[in-house]
């Protein structure tokens, strides 16, 4: 059967419920020959390939990943529109003339929420608004006061008021999902004794997101989701990553994968290399929308931002012979392997303390380009600091 859509869908589950065994192929492997195209032409050309073994099937994660994927890309729409209404309302704050962006970091905190409701209610006075101020806030009162003076355009406030209702409409539907996603991980995790017994004694200390999942210890879950195994324990890995490996494939989907290169594969994370005349023409990755690749490269460019870590390091030095770009992949793809490796082979993932010099080989490349940079300046001893009395 042919992936198109969402049309695959129904037949493919009463299919199932048969004990018919379906192979779903993507579309791009199925493309015929050019000339008329007709339904029933490309079903013989579908059966034809597959019966010479040209086709093979696309993963699909197990019921319950389903379920749970449903929840978390709804929840993840709902994050979309009321990041997308947060703007709006800060783009009439600007028209308006209120640069609450100036004296407050978020404007949907607690401080930014509590001064754009007294506005939508009327009330303009720059020394009222300045009232709501957090004690945290690190502008004064004066200074809120002064970046509060606008002006009264009726248009605006009412874009404004709009806004702010979509936003906080927003915010309800995504406690609603957090609440539904919460109690389907509970009820997965009670449902095995082995699983509920788990507990992980180490206690994460990474910086919580405001749209990181509430009522649920993510940290918890994922060690008791996928039978004693702390995927917190990797430098760069965040609760929104955590929640997008839950839900995307799933602790059963690891282990659709014979090997690590299958999974960063499917990811499309592995090198594509195109070789003619044994000359390597291209090696980038392959374009592809899969939302846990998406997920694995946010974390590989937020381990660009960390010091002195393992897999940083790795980061820097593509990014000094590569770029930026090819870093992140790169690293996500390091990521991809080490997760395959941790859920399947249930190998702990343990950086090791000597990462600076590995081996001999590193270091002496080490060296090499540092005397590179010294014959290029025509660094002396003296520029060095190595001059001794």
């Amino acid at each position: 059967m042919e992936s198109t859509g969402n049309y695959w869908q129904n037949l493919y589950v009463e299919l199932i419920k048969h004990g018919i065994e379906v192979t779903l192929a993507n579309g791009k492997f199925t493309k015929n020959i050019k000339g008329k195209k007709t339904d029933v032409k490309d079903a013989r050309w579908i059966q034809k390939l597959h019966s010479i073994g040209l086709l093979t099937s696309s993963f699909l994660p197990d019921e319950t990943t389903e379920k749970l994927r449903t929840y978390c890309r709804q929840r993840q729409n709902m994050l979309t529109l009321a990041a997308e209404a947060s703007h709006k309302m800060q783009k009439y704050l600007k028209i308006l003339n209120f640069r609450l962006d100036v004296v407050v970091r978020d404007i949907c905190g607690l401080t930014g929420m509590a001064i754009i409701s007294d506005i939508c209610k009327g009330n303009l006075d720059p020394e009222k608004l300045s009232e709501h101020r957090h004690g945290n806030c690190r502008k004064s009162k004066e200074e809120n006061a002064k970046a509060l003076k606008g002006n009264n355009r009726e248009d605006y406030l009412f874009g404004l008021k709009q806004e702010l209702e979509s936003y906080q409409f927003y915010q309800k539907k995504i406690a609603e999902c957090d609440k539904q996603i919460g109690m389907f991980l509970k009820t997965q995790i009670n449902t095995d004794p082995d699983k509920k017994k788990l507990k992980t004694s180490d206690k994460t200390h990474k910086r919580i997101n405001k749209n990181a999942l509430k009522g649920i210890d993510l940290n918890q879950a994922s060690y008791q989701y996928f039978g004693g195994v702390d995927l917190m324990s990797i430098e760069g890995m965040s609760h929104a990553t955590i929640l997008s490996i839950i839900s995307e494939i799933g602790p059963e989907g690891f282990h659709k994968f014979e090997t690590a290169k299958h999974f960063t594969s499917w990811l499309r994370l592995a090198p594509n290399n195109k070789v003619s005349g044994g000359k390597l023409l291209s090696s980038k990755t392959p374009k592809g929308s899969n939302r846990l690749k998406i997920a694995l490269r946010n974390a590989a460019n937020a381990i660009g931002n960390l010091k002195d870590t393992h897999l940083s390091n790795f980061f820097n030095r593509v990014c000094y012979r590569k770029g930026r770009t090819v870093a992140v992949s790169a690293t996500a793809r390091k990521l991809a392997v080490i997760l395959w490796n941790m859920v399947v082979k249930q190998i702990l993932y343990k950086p090791p303390t000597d990462y600076l010099f590995l081996d001999e080989k590193r270091k002496l490349g080490i060296v090499k380009r540092i005397r590179k940079q010294i014959d290029k300046f025509a660094l002396t001893n003296e520029d060095l600091g190595l001059v001794t009395d």
